[in-house]
This record gives C-alpha cells, structure tokens and sequence, in this order.
C-alpha cells in the first residue's frame, strides 16, 4: 500500500430523513429536553441504545447548550440499523425517541478518493502497530498543536490561502502540513483551563492554604497563563470556586458548550482534510486544584466522558489528561482513578477509538499497563527527549500483552535552545534536524511501530507574539517537519512488513558510541522473526558497524537511504556468513544514515 495513501478524510452528516448514509461516516441526533434544569452538564445523561449488523452497544451524548442535547454516531458495517433514545433522569423530550437507517458500503473507488471510508484505527493483530478498521496499514505521522482549539489557530470560515505569517489560519496550516505528508494533530480540549492571560499572579506560590492552587501559574516556567480562549469563550464558566481566585480558576462543573462548538469546526476539517487527532481533554496542570476543590474522581470523569462523547463518531485517538510532566500534577496513576470510571460507567468508546495520554517518560511506567489502566489502548513515551530513553519503546514493546506504541513528544527543534540548554542548537539548524531525525528512526526502530508525533518550539505553545522568540509561522517550514514523511517512506518501504519488525538494536556492533543524553552516535536495528528484513538507521558520529542474527549464509539487497532527501541507493548485496554476521558497508557520507537490508 503506497504510503501518500495512508490518510483519513471524514464528513460530518445529520442523521434526516433521505439523506445517503454509509458506513464509518458520522450522524448527529439532536434531542430537546422539555423539563427544566440548574445545570444539565451535571444533572442529565442521554443515551441512545444502537444496534445493527455485529453491533448492540448504548452510545452516549452530550449537553450541547440551553435545552439541546446531541447524540453522535456511526454505521461499521453496512445493513440495517436502529435506535432508541434514554436519558436519567426521565425526560419526554430526550427519552422514548426512535429512529431507523439504512448504511451502505461504499464503492471502491470511493474508498480510494476518502481513507476514512475504511473505518476507525485500531491495533494490528500482533498488537504492535495500527490499522485501519478494514486491515489497511496505518503509519501515524502528528504534529504537535496542543492549543488547536483556540484563536491562535484561527479560523476563517472561507478558503482563501493565506501565506505562513502572522495572517495565516488553521487551514492554511493544514494545507501546509498536509502538503508535507503529515496525517494526524495532537491537541488539548481545554489549554489551560485556567486563566489569567498574562497577569502577574497576586498569590504567595509557598502558601500552605492554597495547596493546589498555585497549580495555576506555569507556562514555559513563567508565572502567568497565555490567552487561550476561542470565539466561544473558554472551555469551563467562571467564576469558578477557589476561594480568592474565582476569576482565574473555572467552575469545572459548568461547561461552555459555545467552546466546543468552535472545537467542532476544526475537527471536521482535519478529518475532511486526512488528518486524525490526538484529542487529549485537558492538561494537568489545574488537576491538584480540581482534586481539591471539586468532587474527585467523579467530576474529572464527567469532564472526560464529555469530550469523548462528543467526538467519539470523528475518526480520531483519546487521552484522558496530557501528563507532560510530574510537576504541578497530582501523581500520574491517581488519573486512573477516573479515567477507569469512564470505562466502568459508561464503557469503552463504542466505535472503538483507541485512547492512550502524553507521557512524562511512558505510560507503562506513569500509568500501569491496560490491568492497572483500564482505559489505556496504546502506548507513548515523551518528555525525556535524548535518545538514551527510546528504550523505553522497547520495554513497552516487550509487555506480555502488547499494545501500540510511539513518541508523542521526543526532541522538538527549537526547545533546547528556549531552555537555555548548554550547547543547542539554533532553532531549525542542520543539528536541530539531526536531532529530530534521532528522535524519528530511533525511536519507530525501538519499538514504537504506531507511528510518531513531531513538535517544534513556538507551534506546540502557540506562540504569536511580537515578543515570543519563535513563533509558529518560523517554525512551521523547519526542514525536519518536512522529513517526516520520509520516515513515513522508509518504514513502509516492504510494505506492512514494518509490523513484524522486532526492536534488535543488539544486533549492531558497535551500537552506543556516543553520549547517552545526546544524540549521535548510536545505532538503531528492528528485524522481523524470520530474518527477512532489517531496518536500521545510523545516527551522525556512528563508527562502521557488523550486523548479527541474519540468516546464516543468506543473500540481502541493501539500500541506503537518506533522511533528509528521502532518496534511495543501492549497496553491494551483502552475503551473511555462515554465523549470520554481516559486515556493514562504510556510509555514503559523514551524516546520518537509514539502511534497509531485504533476503532475496
């Protein structure tokens, strides 16, 4: 399957009378409360109770504003399907509805004109990389935009293009990265959910009283919170409850729906545009207030159930909280607390959305594997960027029940020169590459078959301000954001036999010659079991190296391949010896190098 092929388009559809309905295509059923209530986020649950061709699940909805409720959904397989409407507590307008439709199989052709018509992502059968609902292999290429929601993305109703700038919006981002053959975004549903948009804090930060209070205060080890509405407000009403600071910290028991209205657009496009999100549902640094201060775990639960509810018929990925670090948070497996009562309550999501979180290390070691988080579908390793950590890939990988894996936050460019880290690079430097690329192959050959997700300083943060040193329209035509998708390329090169790889960085001799926090040196090997195939990649500053456990005496094609063009060349074929070692031939030149070895 070529790789160019491996994107997602979505449309949305309203479940009417006469309108075409086929499968994996999303249908929205809107229900009008007719009894009154103080706070139907907090009061109401509505449901519809679906069934069809291999499927009888309740699918739940959400509170949309005023007396609106919305349930959304979709066919997976064609046939006959219907519904009926509950809600708790009893209400005429939203329970005791029914409704019937027929979904159809798309045609072929289609198929190839819209990836989604394949259906949701989910793991391969060996459990270490991702699908599509009908087998199609699915590489996961992201970028990092964790304020998608918000105005520093801006919207534009029409489809002019816009040139990168600071008039540029998120369709033209999109393009863009589109363009560069990405296929997915990483967002946060509410970034921050807490406000004080640059005021100094008028807070003691070492005030025992306020223990989870001086959570509020920290964006890029500032002591103030950027703008981060949209154009329906923010994500949670204020004022809020913290006793002091009602007008920094939400009521996150009153949701604005008018928000996530705006959140909708968005979505919509990605996946019209090929894109699936990585939707997380806030980050964590409000949590020790919200623990605090609201009815943990229950409240945080409602929160999560809402978000997923709303997008669980968008072709997209879930997470229950971005746990990018430790500080300012309430401890990491205190979050399966209500992430585990969302399954428990209302059951995993029903067209089978995979749900995994943003990691300060690994989920494994943060949150548990999927006994202990029951929540949990597929892994992620972030936040400790050198590639001495992409082991934790391969001890992931190595689970007895394996999951899905990959980076979601490695080396971004750009970040250790922000941070003032002795010896970065400048941002978008040749060796601000490098070490995205050290990130990319590293860790996909370490285990994290799913995919990866790049980041870059000024797009993750939002930064559009006069003074942000780099801000996001610098930053987007950064060559390493253009080098994903030879990663993408070379991963697929044989096809979906990149699912069979096994990490082996043993294999090469020597394979650690650098600096363990670094990101030269180092050597990289995944082979499938049969000894048919090998996929290595050599970062800059690597030695020339002997590769073991080939079949003995085989015959291998080898291929070079250049990272940063993206162009092949042959090698001599390379005999192994009657051992299984191979002699490796000497680099193409002084840089860093991929390698695809191939029995013939």
């Amino acid at each position: 399957m070529p790789f160019a092929l491996m994107l997602l388009t979505l449309l949305p559809a309203r479940l009417v009378a006469g309108a075409p309905i086929h499968v994996w295509e999303k249908q929205e059923i809107t229900l009008t409360a007719r009894n009154s209530y103080r706070n139907p986020y907090t009061e109401v649950e509505v449901w519809v109770d679906l069934k069809g061709p291999g499927f009888e699940k309740r699918v739940y909805g959400f509170w949309d504003g005023g007396s609106v409720f919305r349930v959304r959904l979709l066919a997976t397989a064609p046939g006959r399907w219907t519904w009926r409407s509950g809600s708790r507590p009893h209400d005429p307008g939203l329970a005791a509805k029914e409704g019937r439709f027929t979904a159809a199989a798309w045609r072929e052709a289609d198929k190839q004109q819209n990836f989604c018509r394949r259906g949701f992502i989910r793991p391969t059968r060996n459990g270490h990389a991702f699908e599509l609902a009908d087998g199609t292999p699915f590489f996961l290429l992201g970028d990092t935009w964790w304020a998608t929601p918000t105005f520093r993305y801006r919207w534009h109703d029409d489809e002019t293009v816009r040139p990168l700038g600071p008039e540029m919006g998120f369709k033209d981002m999109v393009r863009f990265r589109k363009a560069q053959g990405f296929n997915s975004i990483a967002m946060i549903a509410a970034f921050p959910a807490w406000a004080n948009d640059g005021r100094p804090p008028a807070i003691r930060l070492d005030d025992p009283e306020k223990t989870g209070v001086r959570s509020a205060w920290q964006q890029s080890g500032t002591q103030s919170a950027k703008d981060m509405h949209n154009e329906g407000g923010r994500p949670f009403l204020f004022p809020g409850r913290v006793p002091g600071y009602e007008d920094v910290f939400p009521d996150v028991d009153r949701i604005n729906p008018a928000y996530f209205q705006h959140m909708d657009k968005k979505i919509d496009y990605l996946n019209a545009q090929g894109f699936v999100p990585f939707i997380e549902v806030t980050r964590r640094d409000i949590s020790q207030a919200w623990k605090k201060f609201y009815t943990w775990p229950a409240s945080y639960a409602r929160h999560i159930q809402y978000v997923w509810s709303r997008y669980q018929a968008d072709n997209c990925l879930f997470s229950p909280i971005h746990f990018d670090s430790p500080s300012l948070s309430i401890p990491s497996r205190e979050y399966n607390a209500p992430a585990n009562l969302v399954i428990e309550k209302y059951g995993p999501p029903p067209f089978g959305t995979l749900a995994s979180t943003n990691a300060a290390g690994s989920t494994l070691v943060n949150f548990g594997g999927p006994e202990e988080a029951r929540w949990l579908t597929f892994h992620q390793i972030g936040n400790q960027r050198e590639h001495v950590n992409y082991r934790l890939l391969t001890d992931i990988f190595f689970q007895p029940r394996p999951l899905p894996a990959l980076n979601g936050e490695p080396y971004y460019p750009g970040w250790n020169w922000f941070t003032k880290r002795p010896g970065a690079p400048l941002p978008g430097s040749e060796d601000d590459d490098l070490y995205a690329r050290s990130g990319m192959y590293g860790s996909v050959l370490s285990g994290g078959l799913a995919g990866h997700i790049y980041g870059a300083q000024g797009i993750w943060g939002a930064d559009i301000e006069e003074a942000a040193p780099v801000k996001m329209w610098e930053a987007l035509p950064f060559k390493s954001a253009a080098q994903m998708q030879h990663l993408g390329a070379f991963v697929t090169s044989e096809g979906r036999r990149y699912q069979e790889l096994v990490p082996r960085a043993g294999l090469v001799s020597p394979n650690q010659s650098g600096e363990p926090k670094g990101y030269r040196g180092w050597a990289y090997c995944a082979r499938t079991e049969d000894k048919g195939l090998f996929l290595l990649y050599f970062e800059k500053d690597c030695p020339r190296a002997t590769l073991g456990g080939a079949m003995a005496g085989g015959s291998y094609r080898a291929r070079w391949f250049d990272p940063r063009s993206g162009a092949w060349s042959e090698a001599p074929r390379l005999a192994a010896n009657p051992s299984g070692a191979i002699a490796l031939p000497a680099f193409p030149s002084d840089n860093d190098w991929a390698l695809s070895l191939a029995l013939r």
